[in-house]
């Protein structure tokens, strides 16, 4: 009498245990790759963000993140290595902002195009560029300004350019004639 009797119990229980493997694997939830605000200041923020999309320069908005929480506010692999972003301190007042001009509006939006926010009845709000390195997964710490010192804190001053001042984005960051301002 040989050891076959043997195999074939230890082949059935390879045979199930390589399914099980394999049905654990196909069932896994994928691995996310988002743009993600944590806001770690004592406050309630508002998030804007803008970005290159197929159709041009876009500008999305608002996305809610409360004390110590976080927002994902790109869903999917970054597509580009460079996001614009604007948070407003909903408490206390102030803003997150830079000098990339972008459009905006006080209720939720989607805005195509740079150019003429005020004129096409929006906003004209400064975003401050984010560097994802090329990566596809990126997440920010937004830090209160006491806590922080790079210049990215809430600004409260009131001397904002206005719509048609010689203050331009880097060249390399916005091309307003790559899109024709539609919404």
């Amino acid at each position: 009498m040989g050891f076959g009797w043997l195999l074939h119990p230890f082949r059935l229980a390879l045979l199930l245990a390589g399914l099980g493997l394999t049905a654990l694997l196909a069932t896994a939830a994928p691995a996310r790759a988002d743009l993600r605000i944590c806001n770690q200041s004592a406050n309630q923020v508002s998030i804007a963000l803008g970005y290159r999309a197929d159709k041009g320069w876009q500008s999305e908005g608002w996305w809610v993140a409360p004390a110590s929480k976080c927002a994902t506010v790109y869903q999917g692999d970054l597509h580009s290595r460079f996001f614009y972003l604007y948070v407003a301190d909903d408490i206390g007042g102030g803003a997150w902002d830079g000098s990339v001009f972008m459009c905006t509006r006080d209720e939720s939006f989607t805005i195509f195009g740079v150019e003429d926010c005020l004129a096409r009845g929006y906003e004209r709000t400064g975003f401050f560029e984010v560097d994802t390195q090329n990566r596809t997964d990126w997440t920010l710490q937004l830090t209160d300004p006491a806590t922080n010192d790079t210049t990215a804190g809430p600004d409260t001053g009131t001397d904002a350019p206005l719509e048609g001042d010689d203050i331009a984005p880097p060249a390399d960051a916005i091309d307003p004639g790559a899109d024709a301002g539609t919404d």
